[in-house]
């Protein structure tokens, strides 16, 4: 163990080898900011006023020349090489029950969506503790380095399912869809993420959901659903792909109470839309053509590749949505 000081109090806590200072902060209920956890965000960065430390990806996007020279470092990369002395703003909101923690799971089982997306179920021991909407760091076999991965079921249970989209030629889903079969460990650290169900908004949600950032908005919407305290409140759900093949994953939301949950599907591509008789366009020029003002009202989750979080935060911002009433975490 390696003690991490914080420069503006007595308070001080311990980062196990291997570990970065930002997990071992939240594991110990010091908060700090943070979002994507895979150096993309910078949302981590700290000072290092004394001691030293090195990052785990030699070239995080997040870490620019003016961090460098100000001896500023990514705190879900930086892991210490000897005792450190570090300043950082506080964020309580950052720390949430449960803590994470780094634990060894072994795969269950593994169910085709869609053409290019599967749920995979990982046993951990213990209850399957976190909150809908948070995500989980994947150890791999083989892989390099952890992968974030989005929790699809409700909590509570013995299992965390994934919900995984293939990337071709990738190195994780590579090994999850090519190589792994059930039996086969992997190291599940977790949960994280800020996106999470808010059980106490009075409003009705919009949940957005592109590609596999499907997996958080259905644990969303699935405890959305039985929360007691949001009986009565209705779910919008939109979930865009390029073509109906894409679109065939939304099939996990059958079943669930047809009387709040209003399912919107989508798709975007014009050369693979033959004989698709549904929504056309990108998901959250979908959403906005059909709820356009009320989305003011809404509390509003999304999950989806960089290029629509950036489109869905311009468009709310365009329709006057509180920013408190938008929750998604920063993957770029």
């Amino acid at each position: 163990m390696t003690r991490i000081h914080l420069s503006d109090s007595d308070e001080a806590f311990d980062c196990a080898p291997g570990d970065t200072i930002l997990r071992a902060a939240l594991r110990a209920g010091v908060g700090m900011s943070y979002s994507c956890n895979v150096g993309s965000c910078g949302n981590c960065r700290f000072e290092l006023i004394e001691g030293a430390v090195h990052h785990l990806r030699a070239d995080p996007p997040a870490w620019t020349e003016k961090d460098r020279q100000r001896n500023r470092w990514l705190g879900c990369q930086a892991t210490p090489d000897a005792e450190c002395r570090v300043k950082f703003r506080r964020d309580p909101s950052a720390v949430l029950p449960p803590r994470p923690q780094a634990r060894q799971g072994t795969l269950v089982a593994r169910r085709k969506l869609s053409r290019d997306i599967s749920e995979f179920d990982i046993r951990v021991d213990g209850t399957a503790d976190f909150l809908p909407g948070q995500y989980a760091l994947l150890q791999l076999p083989g892989v390099a380095g952890p992968r974030v991965y989005s929790m699809s079921n409700l909590p509570g249970g013995t299992l965390w399912q994934f919900q995984i989209k293939r990337v071709p030629g990738g190195a994780a889903t590579t090994a999850l869809f090519d190589r792994m079969t059930p039996g086969d460990g992997i190291g599940v650290d977790g949960p994280y993420g800020l996106a999470y169900l808010r059980t106490d908004a009075p409003r009705d949600m919009v949940l957005l959901a592109g590609g596999s950032g499907l997996s958080p908005m259905v644990s969303i919407a699935r405890a959305a659903l039985a929360a007691p305290q949001l009986a009565g409140r209705q779910v919008h759900f939109f979930f865009g792909g390029r073509g109906p093949a894409d679109l065939e994953a939304a099939n996990v939301l059958a079943g669930l109470d047809p009387a709040r949950l209003q399912l919107v599907c989508a798709a975007s591509d014009p050369g693979l839309t033959s004989g698709w008789t549904g929504e056309t366009g990108f998901i959250h020029t979908v959403a906005d053509r059909q709820l356009g003002d009320r989305l003011a009202d809404c509390e509003i989750y999304f999950a989806g590749p960089p290029a629509m979080a950036l489109a869905i935060q311009t468009g709310l911002r365009a329709r006057g949505v509180p920013q408190a009433q938008v929750h998604f975490d920063e993957f770029y």
